[in-house]
């Protein structure tokens, strides 16, 4: 773990549990970046020439660590972007089911078009309130997050999977974003017709890169409007009925693409399934504590399963004395948002149970 921890400088001056907000940046991704634009610098075009099928590599790379073929990944800039794209392939009367209260680049983007929304309610029982509105209302699309961005309450992709089986007219549409580069992950078992997802995040691969894998039959169900020089550039786009195109209809960040795959590179090093596990691991320990401090709201205490993301309550004043004694995290009404990931350690959670506290002892 001490040699895991030390591919990430920032752990060396701050206890950092806000990977739910910025993912850091390994030693691995940032000798990529250096590279890549030093190249640039000195050859220009003649680097973009001699690298030409770079993106060609992000795509396939992407595709091995998430089973996918590799011309149905998508490569985008940020969630919004390729979301915002899938609703305009949209038929304009479609019936689209959100959970209450998610991620506001979802609910917002689908409230500004004149669709017919239904909702389920997130708490304890999301999972039979989820099955429940798929049944009433019979909806067309179904657009949620896998994980929660406040509270990190999470829906096992076994559950989604057997909600596809149920309904499978519906399309179902994921926003992976606080779920991606946590565990193991099976795109094509898994049934979600579409996940998208930003990289900057969990997969620690910095801003401008962000993924959507789509099934098989999705080009049959959407048709997307976006188009440009780049929507048939590259093997993949050119012969493949140029469906990927939509997405990208424009010059591409070989930079921030490359850190993607610099960063897929090295989880594959350290091992998704340790990654998963100490996850896991951390989640439980955390979910214990703040239990007996009596931080977590009623609806996350009565789940069985959690994520690693945690909202302990509290305000400006609590996350102030957290940054204090290096401590980063992040304030998400109504409290404190901490996350953890795998380099974080048992000693941290201690650390900041022990603060915790010491801040409300004062």
């Amino acid at each position: 773990m001490k040699n895991l921890r030390k591919a990430f400088p920032a752990l060396r001056q701050y206890v950092y549990l806000n990977n739910a907000s910025c993912g850091l940046l390994s030693e691995k991704v940032f000798e990529y970046r250096q590279d890549h634009d030093l190249d640039l610098l000195i050859s220009g075009s003649v680097f973009r020439d001699k690298n030409g099928e770079i993106l060609e590599k992000v795509r396939e790379t992407v595709g091995d660590f998430f089973n996918c073929a590799p011309n149905r990944v998508g490569l985008i800039h940020n969630f919004s972007s390729g979301f915002n794209t899938l609703l305009e392939g949209l038929d304009k009367t479609s019936k689209i089911l959100l959970l209450k209260e998610d991620y506001p680049s979802i609910t917002w983007a689908v409230k500004s078009r004149d669709f017919d929304i239904c909702y389920a309610i997130i708490d304890e029982d999301l999972e039979k309130n989820i099955e429940a509105a798929l049944k009433e209302n019979q909806p067309d699309v179904f657009c949620f997050s896998i994980i929660q961005y406040e509270n990190g309450i999470k829906l096992q992709t076994s559950f989604l999977k057997e909600m596809k089986e149920k309904f499978p007219e519906t399309l179902f549409v994921a926003d992976g974003t606080q779920y991606i580069g946590t565990e193991k992950f099976d795109f094509d078992h898994s049934k979600i017709d579409v996940v998208i997802a930003s990289g900057y995040k969990w997969m620690n691969a910095g801003y401008g890169n962000a993924i959507m894998l789509f099934q098989e039959d999705v080009p049959q169900k959407i048709d997307p409007k976006s188009c440009g020089f780049n929507s048939l550039q590259g093997k993949y786009k050119a012969h493949e009925g140029n469906f990927l195109g939509k997405f990208e209809p424009g010059h591409q960040d070989t930079l921030n693409f490359g850190s993607l795959m610099a960063a897929i590179k090295f989880i594959n090093s350290v091992g998704i399934d340790l990654v998963e596990e100490r996850i896991k691991l951390l989640s439980i320990k955390a979910k214990e504590e703040f239990e007996k401090l009596k931080l977590l709201e009623e609806d996350v205490m009565k789940r069985t399963q959690h994520s690693s993301i945690f909202n302990i309550g509290g305000d400006a004043k609590l996350l102030q004395f957290l940054n204090s004694k290096n401590i980063i995290c992040s304030l998400k009404e109504p409290g404190v948002r901490v996350s953890f990931h795998y380099f974080n350690t048992e000693e941290e959670i201690d650390l900041l149970v022990s603060i915790l506290k010491e801040f409300y002892q004062k």
